[in-house]
């Protein structure tokens, strides 16, 4: 059995802030739940969610931790009631609604993924939010499927390079945009079909290039603001406009007339609010007909750069910069 401390590090700041707030504190180690494992943390990743609760703009849900992270990798070490004995001193990854940058964090037992032989626990942390995102909007709620063409916005982001993954996997054509040619160049060696600079060429033209005028099956958005009218432009009659974050704005002027005329879905979500039982149903259906591919190493996520605990400030920097292609994880050591 695992000796388990009263005590761990955490970040965890008691006001918003710059990266400066996110320095090491010391918080009791949580008690586990019905139904939740104890996940001794080997590494979490850093999301932009994480960076919008630092600046005070996206508060955890009610019964969250206020702890940040909100996926890791790492090692059962307890159990809660109603779980499986088996799962003591498994390695897994999790998706949870906080409380992941820290040694020790709770996570229900169904949003546990088990970490298999090629995957490593940086590599682990880097999957659950990106995984279970792009898999409920683009795959779900978008109903993409092989033979179509998507169109991503933020391709080197860790949305972006996990829609290329899966794309390339499920034998869907994947265009992404990015903002440097540099980016570009880095998102079709990873995979991407077609890459767009934005800040060079207006987007709308160039998917109606590729396609030949046919437009998109679908569209996984996180930027909003007047960027929904022009996705709108990019999309194929029945197509699917599927929105995950406002980055450049929460309101949007749109085109009713065409949404009419081409029969086009509007809709979004949201990962973190969503409730246990949803959550996972989703890691369910990952472990079908995701994980295979990730156990035979056809499936790893893209990794930018990994920071000791003590350094997530300077992970957050990172990723406010914009200079990252992948995933940004923390490690505890």
């Amino acid at each position: 059995m695992y000796t388990i401390p009263a005590t761990m590090r955490a970040i965890d700041p008691e006001a918003p802030g710059g990266p400066e707030v996110l320095q090491i504190v010391e918080r009791p180690v949580p008690a586990v739940q019905p139904g939740e494992v104890l996940i001794r943390v080997a590494a979490a990743g850093v999301n932009r969610p994480d960076v919008m609760q630092r600046k005070g703009a996206y508060p955890p849900p009610p019964g969250a931790p206020s702890i940040f992270g909100l996926e890791v990798s790492g090692t059962v070490v307890a159990l809660g009631e109603g779980v499986h004995q088996l799962m003591v001193g498994q390695p897994v990854c999790a998706l949870v609604a906080g409380g992941g940058y820290a040694d020790y964090v709770t996570a229900p037992a169904g949003q546990c993924l088990p970490v298999p032989e090629l995957l490593s626990m940086e590599e682990a942390a880097a999957m659950p939010e990106t995984l279970f995102t792009v898999w409920t909007n683009l795959f779900e709620r978008a109903y993409a499927s092989e033979g179509d063409t998507v169109l991503v916005h933020g391709g080197t982001s860790g949305i972006g390079t996990m829609a290329i993954s899966l794309c390339n996997i499920f034998g869907i054509t994947i265009i992404v945009t990015a903002g440097s040619d540099e980016k570009v160049a880095a998102a079709k060696a990873l995979g991407a079909d077609h890459a767009i600079n934005y800040r060079t060429d207006d987007f709308v033209e160039r998917v109606k290039e590729i396609t030949g005028g046919a437009g998109c099956a679908a569209v996984l958005d996180m930027v909003g603001g007047d960027y929904v009218a022009r996705n709108l432009k990019c999309l194929a009659p029945d197509g699917r406009h599927v929105s995950i974050a406002v980055q450049g704005g929460a309101k949007a002027t749109i085109p009713i007339f065409e949404v009419m005329m081409k029969r086009l879905t509007l809709t979004g979500s949201t990962l973190r609010a969503r409730d246990n039982a949803f959550k996972a149903m989703v890691a369910d259906e990952l472990a079908r007909n995701v994980w295979p591919h990730v156990e035979a190493g056809r499936l790893k996520p893209v990794m930018d750069k990994a920071f000791p605990l003590e350094q997530a400030a300077d992970a957050h920097r990172r990723m406010e910069a914009g200079d990252h292609v992948g995933k940004i994880v923390l490690t505890m050591g």
